[in-house]
């Protein structure tokens, strides 16, 4: 069973994530709201992967990558956006992003299929 946190502000894509990506069973998904209770939550190993917007209120997604690379390298990030910048990209990338998904997706599908490209359970 994959393991996987989904961290987005927008409470709708959060559950609407939750819903989808839990629904075949084998995908155990916790979704949190807030980047900064997320980075309380986040252990080393508890997770296989993440879902990770990178523009929420309480701290940025790129700090919040940053601190959880640091925590367990070894964790599948996929960082989230709306807002599609080179730059941030670059950032996300250098910084240890496996992947990056703009909003709104173009298929709850084609997400699902990337997290199950990309994150494989650890235990």
């Amino acid at each position: 069973m994959i393991h996987l946190m989904v961290v987005d502000d927008e409470v709708s894509i959060g559950s609407m994530l939750e819903k989808a990506l839990g629904r075949s069973g084998d995908i155990k998904v916790t979704y949190i709201d807030n980047p900064i209770t997320a980075l309380s939550r986040f252990r080393s190993g508890e997770y296989d992967g993440v879902l990770l917007d990178i523009m929420m209120p309480q701290k940025d997604g790129l700090s919040v990558l940053e601190e959880m690379k640091a925590k367990d390298p070894e964790c599948v990030v996929i960082m989230m956006t709306a807002y599609s910048t080179l730059d941030k990209v670059l950032q996300s990338h250098k910084i240890g992003a496996d992947h990056y998904l703009l909003k709104p997706f173009d298929s709850l599908a084609n997400v699902e299929k990337k997290v199950r490209e990309l994150i494989h359970p650890r235990r």
